[in-house]
């Protein structure tokens, strides 16, 4: 799973949402992204266009010691 940013909305809100609806995440534009595998954060990447789709090219890759170190923790 890619994590491009959160937010907080109400159930309210939630329900009111339709096509076309903008929700605002707390991202910049040009920040980067969190990639997890199974919720464990194994990196962090930019968004990048590939033929005309989505991709994410990785900055950062955390190493698999840290991984374990955060999930000893």
């Amino acid at each position: 799973a890619v994590e491009l940013g959160r937010t907080r909305i109400t159930i309210k809100n939630l329900l009111q949402l339709a096509h076309g609806s903008v929700v605002e995440l707390d991202a910049m534009a040009g920040e980067p992204m969190s990639v997890f595998v199974n919720g464990t954060l194994i990196a962090q990447g930019e968004v990048v266009v590939v033929n005309d789709k989505f991709g994410i090219r990785l900055t950062d890759i955390v190493t698999p010691s840290e991984r374990a170190r955060k999930i000893g923790h």
